[in-house]
């Protein structure tokens, strides 16, 4: 069966054509930029809620629950989850099954675990693509759970509507350390597992090193909830809802949308130069020359890239030092 013939399932939500289209993109291929082409007219309307924090803070329990909680009010969901890459399958660590089971038999609920597959941040490389996909299926609300290493706290910005911080009572320093970036593009503080004791000092740091920063428009919510006890979850949507209102009503529902779109163009035309690039690198006879010219010593790495870059960029009529070649 042709990609061309899911359309009409995927449209609908069904989980066998949506996991088939996730599957041409994510691996890749010929295909990949016809399917996102064509269901991109369809994307827009999901509400993209990134939900990211250190490891152990049950991340995973949360969006469980959050996901749970949407159903029930009639809402269709799509959960990605973005674990780490085994390095020795290439594959993500923990599956989509096995950590959310009892959402297996809800049809209104899609979920799909990405590997990071040594991308900076944490992020999937496809997320967004994936995201877009959820998107065009009719997800009202798209989960997209991160590792939370690394710079990936900044990297969900780039494909979400609102930014959820989780973290836990008892991290000491670990709150301190937020003041380096993610407490300026936070837009909901969560302080999970709220059972143990520690709880409202949380809570308590988290309000005053957030009313030391200059922040206009939204005014950033901290919540407590226990996942393991489904407590605070409504109140957390609730949190969630009022930021997409305010969104809508500032107009930067429509401004994060158009800077999304335009992050992903910006991908897009670095994935196509990549690929291209690999593709001369890998039949051009000169370029091999030197290539080979390195593997025995004969060129050090620095020269010869720049050499390389020198040959290739000017004929896609790119000039040296990344200006445009008027010649």
């Amino acid at each position: 069966m042709s990609w061309e013939n899911l359309l009409p399932d995927f449209r609908r939500g069904q989980p066998l054509a949506i996991s088939r289209l996730l599957n041409l993109v994510e691996n890749g291929g010929p295909e990949k930029y016809q399917v996102l082409k064509t269901i991109s007219a369809w994307t827009g309307n999901a509400y993209i809620v990134g939900l990211t924090g250190p490891p152990g803070a049950g991340k995973s329990t949360l969006t469980y629950q959050l996901a749970r909680l949407l159903v029930q009010q009639g809402l269709s969901v799509g959960v990605i989850c973005i674990d780490p890459t085994s390095p020795f399958t290439g594959g993500a660590f923990l599956g989509d099954r096995v950590r959310m089971a009892g959402l297996n038999n809800e049809p209104r609920v899609f979920i799909r675990s990405l590997a990071t597959r040594g991308s900076l941040g944490g992020l999937s490389a496809t997320a967004k693509d994936v995201v877009q996909l959820l998107d065009a299926a009719g997800k009202d609300v798209v989960l997209v759970e991160t590792v939370g290493t690394g710079q990936v706290e900044h990297d969900i910005i780039r494909i979400a509507d609102i930014t959820v911080l989780i973290t836990v009572p008892g991290l000491g320093d670990g709150i301190q350390a937020l003041k380096a970036g993610i407490m300026e593009i936070a837009d909901v503080f969560v302080v999970n597992k709220a059972d143990r004791e520690g709880a409202e000092e949380t809570v308590k740091d988290l309000k005053m090193m957030l009313s030391e920063i200059e922040k206009q428009g939204w005014q950033p919510r901290v919540i407590k909830t226990s996942a393991a006890r489904n407590e605070g979850v409504q109140e957390m949507w609730e949190a969630l809802c009022l930021h997409r209102s305010y969104l809508e009503h500032s107009g930067q529902w429509a401004e994060r949308r158009r800077n999304r779109i335009r992050t992903i163009l910006h991908e897009n035309i670095t994935d196509h130069i990549i690929t291209r690039v690999n593709q001369v690198l890998q039949t051009n006879e000169i370029l091999l020359g030197i290539q080979r010219r390195v593997d025995e010593g004969e060129l050090d790495l620095y020269t010869s890239a720049q050499d390389i870059a020198d040959y290739i960029l000017p004929k896609a009529g790119i000039g040296l030092r990344g200006g445009r070649n008027d010649g």
